[in-house]
């Protein structure tokens, strides 16, 4: 059986997958991956740069002995598993991109990358987790998953805030989708604030070997607004594409 690696993305943490190992470890071996800096590995130094938290997870896949698998990332999670495919291509299977690009300025954004390094250092590290997590779902804090979400979100530290912010906004993967030739699944809310349509064409235009789903009436947090779906449609993807 080949494993699933799930890498979650800005302010997330393995924690936010619970609905999906509950439905997909049924299937799949399911690989946790906090990224340095958030959730349980909040404690860790930072990283500033989307190279440097692909390499970080190679280097611990290695480690857990793990070799061939299958990926999935979300928001900047898929920035950084699109550096990953680039590094590691040998060893990865199939491809999720959910909630994700290949720009990381975003642009489209409910607010700026600059915008939200200010608003984060003016408001802190607590308030600013609560209210970006709030924009992942379509009806805001008023989600029945929100509190869970922004939980996770408030173990980030102002300084891997502003660290996860300056690596997106650095890096820019679009040149190197045509090179990817793993079977890929791009998945997407169609009410997500965070990464607009045109990002999403592109992902579906450039990889050759891609496949489209989108679920209707969630945001960016689709995995948490709609879990039976999300999960319908990734086990499907891997067990029959």
């Amino acid at each position: 059986m080949i494993p699933l690696v799930l890498v979650h993305g800005f302010m997330g943490g393995s924690a936010q997958w619970e609905n999906q190992i509950k439905d997909l470890s049924k299937d799949f071996e399911i690989i946790l991956i906090d990224l340095p800096g958030f959730g349980a590995n909040n404690h860790l130094p930072v990283i500033n740069e989307i190279i440097g938290f692909s390499d970080w997870i190679i280097s611990e896949l290695r480690r857990r002995n793990i070799k061939k698998y299958h990926l999935l990332g979300h928001s900047m999670g898929g920035m950084i598993v699109q550096e990953m495919v680039r590094s590691d291509y040998n060893n990865i299977d199939k491809l999720i991109l959910y909630g994700t690009g290949s720009v990381g300025v975003l642009p489209g954004r409910f607010e700026t990358i600059a915008q939200s390094k200010i608003r984060a250092q003016e408001d802190g590290a607590s308030s600013t987790a609560f209210r970006i997590s709030s924009t992942w779902f379509l009806d805001y804090e008023k989600s029945p998953a929100h509190e869970a979400c922004a939980r996770i979100a408030k173990y980030s530290s102002i300084e891997a805030i502003l660290a996860g912010l300056d690596a997106m906004s650095e890096w820019s993967g679009e040149k190197y989708l045509k090179h990817i030739e793993n079977k890929t699944l791009i998945l997407w809310g169609d009410g997500d604030r965070t990464y607009l349509w045109p990002q999403i064409e592109i992902l579906w235009e450039k990889i050759r070997n891609s496949n489209l789903s989108v679920i209707a009436g969630c945001a960016h947090a689709a995995h948490l607004e709609k879990p039976e779906i999300f999960n319908k449609i990734v086990k499907d993807f891997l067990k029959n594409s």
